[in-house]
């Protein structure tokens, strides 16, 4: 569970985050809202890129913002982003064991958990093949293989199905739901599709510059007409 009380980011005379407060409980979780809402300010917090003005953060009963942005990697902070992080000219093993390496889990089980997290998103590649050679779809599984490797306590996803095409969003739609059952990780999922949101999350919060302006069941926050003005841009 991650509790987030009075949250505010704010960059000289810009509020990017506005006193935001709400849980996500276990599971998926989905956060959206128009660009500029503040979504990646919040994962910049959580992941220790960004000092907020004021508010707390915790998660799983820790005070997350007292970590070290070092410290949160080997605590269970995963991220994706979305610009891809792999490194082309590595293995799709390498870049995987990369993560691992630098997230808290001992040398003795490292391939194991390598081979457990590729496998476990349906990558249709040999773990021995450079990334450079794979497809955008298998790059983004490359990615989300890195984020649930090892004892990932909670998985930030950062528009992860941009540009996919259906086919391989539907696959990696079944992948994230599946990532809080396979690692026990809390996952927060932003996107602007929102097929992919509903397919994933069972619950989803909202801004609009900043400020909090829904949460709750994703459906139902769907269908929230202040939502659909916001993000929607319905008059």
């Amino acid at each position: 569970m991650i509790e987030v009380d009075g949250l505010t980011v704010r960059y000289g005379g810009v509020t990017s985050l506005d006193a935001m407060s709400l849980t996500f409980e276990r599971g998926t979780c989905g956060l959206i809202g128009p660009n500029g809402a503040g979504k990646t300010t919040f994962f910049n917090v959580l992941s220790g890129f960004v000092r907020p003005a004021a508010g707390t953060v915790r998660a799983f009963g820790e005070d997350l913002l007292s970590m070290a942005h070092y410290r949160r990697a080997r605590w269970g902070v995963r991220r994706t982003f979305q610009t891809e992080q792999a490194i082309e000219e590595l293995s799709v093993f390498d870049n995987v064991a990369m993560v691992h390496e630098h997230s808290g889990p001992g040398a003795s089980g490292r391939r194991g958990d390598v081979l457990d997290a590729i496998t476990f998103t349906g990558l249709d590649a040999a773990p021995e093949t450079p990334v450079r050679t794979l497809g955008a779809g298998q790059r983004r599984l490359v990615e989300v293989a890195r984020a649930v490797v090892g004892r990932p306590r909670l998985v930030l996803l950062d528009e992860p199905a941009a540009g996919l095409p259906d086919q391989e969003t539907s696959h990696l739609a079944e992948v994230i739901r599946r990532i809080p059952e396979h690692t026990g990780a809390l996952a927060i999922l932003v996107d602007h599709d929102m097929s992919l949101v509903s397919a994933c999350c069972t619950t989803t919060a909202v801004l609009d510059f900043g400020k909090l302006i829904a949460s709750g069941p994703t459906a139902a926050v769907l269908r929230d007409d202040a939502v659909v003005r916001a993000y929607l841009g319905v008059a």
